[in-house]
């Protein structure tokens, strides 16, 4: 059973506990949607200052998609377009401070002002991206961006 903690100390060491917190709503499942569910809920749970949080999988050359936490969202994101999907065709972390200062950026919530995307990758393929969207300027730095990284790459071995 999943209980909700109180993270305290430094951010590293919340998102430590972050990072145990999913590989004990991981183990033993191995159907992803139902798994990038958890994740994205736990993702929400845990990240203040974020109106998005969730998952776009990879369909033929583009994305579509997948679970998330929040507003209703665009459903297909083209390789090569936006945050998720330049992301996606560049297979590389993309942090972006200002989600308006961003060419083609694809306003899905005008309410968002800044984003992280994290590639998915299995097997050496882009899979999917995480996307976090937030209504403030600046939200994510080099902390968060390595901590996703990690988040990722623990979700990559159970989908």
């Amino acid at each position: 059973m999943f209980t909700v903690e109180m993270y305290k100390g430094t951010k590293e060491e919340q998102y430590g506990l972050l990072h145990k917190q999913l590989k004990a709503l991981l183990e033993g499942e191995d159907n992803a949607i139902a798994n990038l569910s958890n994740a994205s809920a736990l993702l929400n749970q845990f990240l203040d200052q974020t109106n998005w949080v969730g998952f776009y999988l990879r369909e033929n050359d583009g994305l579509v998609l997948g679970p998330f936490q929040g507003l209703p969202a665009c459903v297909r994101i083209p390789f090569g377009k936006g945050v998720c999907g330049t992301a996606a065709a560049e297979n590389r972390t993309l942090r972006v401070e200002d989600v308006h200062a961003f060419p083609g950026h694809i306003a899905c919530d005008a309410a968002s002002q800044s984003e992280i995307v994290v590639p998915i990758v299995k097997d050496g393929e882009v899979v999917g991206v995480l996307d976090i969207d937030s209504p403030i300027k600046k939200r994510f730095d080099e902390t968060d961006q390595q901590e996703l990284e990690k988040f990722v790459e623990i979700l990559q071995e159970f989908i």
